[in-house]
């Protein structure tokens, strides 16, 4: 930059100064949005070294920079002192500063070029100094900075994940086994003894809330009600329904919430959660291994509720098949609903009118499986999610495999390769252990399992919460380029494109195994 075009568009104009290191910097006043402190980050995978993560800022999400590591200084740990400068140049980005110093007003003499000083820092980043009796200050180029922040995209990128992917295999679909041949069930254990709901009875799965509100003079079985989105949601617990010895709620503790229609025709539908002990894995069982309810079970006023039981690992895991329509009679749904049985059926336009809400409100969002790497969750559409699995004890390793497969599996008879998601990620590895999970994925048209540290819940989230994700770098926008800002739950959810977890190169790979 000459030294005419550096003191014509500093001249007469502020700069906020700052610290990083030993050198004190400036950005254009004009640029500056604001100066917060430090928040939260949710770190982003496969992004630029210098990237500290992501945070909502009054929802919107801002991607933060170290300057400290775009000029290639020492990390330190955050402090009180330490800030973060946000500047819109066209977008938001924010940068840490050590600390803040003060806002200066420049004249055009006071403007040198950059090339009259032995400044060890990036110079291509700056458009001049001011020397003062006090020091020099840095001015920092907010268009070139920018650039240092999320580096010039590769649209080429070479190995990374991504490009067109193919159409996902329909959810149910199995190699060698026809959809219609099998159920696909939710299951989760209660008092150490397993159960199970269809997938298609599952609303979804949420966490316990910090607080619940309990209801006077409800069924025994009722805890109380939270809220779910605006809406409140009654709480029943399934141990004090099947009469089992109670225990306090913690952390592995899983909301399982399904759906009932009330009676009478266009009746309001009502979402009921049912609190688990914990939440198992999405099973998918061969209809060969479903049997009816023993007779003696059926009768005599109890497992009423029962539907099926179905046997695994060859009899030595039985799964009990419950029905959420036998669990909760007429009756008990209207009193869940607050209010009488209904004396006469509603009418068809309400009914219809009813149909017409429900859709919309299906519009308005979406279902995403939930998991989590280190401290930061990510989601995936529920319906490219085949199924989720336990890690077994031991991987198969097959040799001449490319790096990325950590081993197979015998999935019911078919070979399922997998990768592990830390590696991919290049986060650091950890031991195996029992909250992990391989999620069981289509990509391309091979379907892979990817082990994840665990699998939090399935989660309905509105479309007015997702928008795009932050261009970071050409590896991480090809795989996570929406982001789920769910600012009254102080979450965000980083969405990955499932068929874009691996290259087209990789998914030839994995279907070749």
């Amino acid at each position: 930059m000459s030294e005419a075009h550096a003191s014509s568009s500093a001249a007469g104009r502020q700069f906020v100064t700052f610290w990083v290191q030993d050198e004190i910097f400036g950005v254009p006043l004009a640029e500056v949005q604001e100066i917060i402190r430090m928040p939260g980050v949710v770190r982003v995978p496969m992004a630029s070294a210098n990237l500290e993560g992501i945070a909502n800022l009054r929802g919107a999400v801002l991607p933060i920079t170290s300057l400290r590591r775009v000029f290639a200084m020492e990390d330190e740990p955050h402090d009180d002192a330490t800030r973060v400068v946000v500047i819109n140049h066209g977008a938001l980005s924010g940068f840490v500063v050590d600390r803040m110093a003060s806002v200066i007003t420049t004249e055009a003499q006071e403007i040198e070029p950059i090339d009259s000083i032995g400044s060890t820092v990036r110079t291509e980043l700056l458009q001049g100094v001011v020397k003062r009796d006090d020091g020099m200050i840095l001015l920092l180029d907010p268009a070139s900075l920018n650039g240092a922040a999320v580096p010039a995209q590769d649209h080429a990128a070479r190995g990374a994940p991504g490009g067109e992917a193919a159409p996902a295999t329909a959810r149910g679909e199995v190699t060698g086994q026809a959809a219609g041949d099998e159920l696909q069930l939710v299951s989760f254990e209660v008092a150490n003894q397993e159960y199970a709901f269809p997938i298609e009875d599952v609303q979804e799965i949420v966490q316990v809330p910090p607080r619940i509100n309990t209801v006077p003079r409800s069924e025994s079985h009722v805890i109380g009600v939270m809220t779910l989105r605006n809406r409140l949601l009654p709480l029943v617990s399934l141990r004090r329904m099947f009469g089992m010895p109670q225990a306090p709620l913690g952390e592995s503790n899983r909301i399982v919430v399904v759906s009932l229609r009330g009676g009478g025709a266009g009746a309001e539908r009502v979402s009921v959660g049912i609190v688990m002990d914990a939440v198992k894995e999405v099973l998918r069982v061969a209809r060969s291994l479903v049997e009816a309810v023993p007779q003696l079970l059926a009768t005599g006023g109890g497992g009423t509720e029962l539907e099926a039981i179905c046997r695994l690992d060859g009899g030595d895991r039985l799964v009990t098949i419950l029905s959420v329509e036998k669990m909760f009679p007429q009756g008990e749904r209207e009193r869940l609903l607050g209010a009488e049985p209904a004396a006469t059926a509603a009418s068809e336009e309400a009914e219809m009118a009813q149909q017409v809400q429900d859709a919309a409100a299906a519009d308005d969002e979406e279902q995403f499986v939930v998991f989590r790497l280190g401290n930061e969750e990510y989601g995936v559409p529920i319906g490219t999610v085949q199924e989720i699995v336990r890690v077994p004890e031991q991987l198969t390793r097959v040799p001449k495999t490319p790096a990325f497969i950590e081993g197979v599996v015998n999935l019911r008879g078919v070979v399922l390769p997998v990768v592990d998601q830390r590696r991919r990620f290049g986060l650091p590895e950890v031991a195996r252990n029992d909250r992990q999970r391989i999620m069981v994925l289509t990509v391309g048209e091979a379907r892979t399992g990817f082990i994840v540290d665990s699998v939090v819940e399935v989660l309905k989230v509105a479309r007015s919460t997702i928008g795009p994700a932050p261009r970071l770098s050409a590896e991480q926008h090809l795989l996570i380029d929406r982001v789920a800002n769910l600012e009254s739950q102080k979450r965000m959810l980083q969405l990955l494109e499932a068929g874009r977890l691996l290259s087209t190169e990789e998914q030839g790979a994995v279907s070749a195994l």
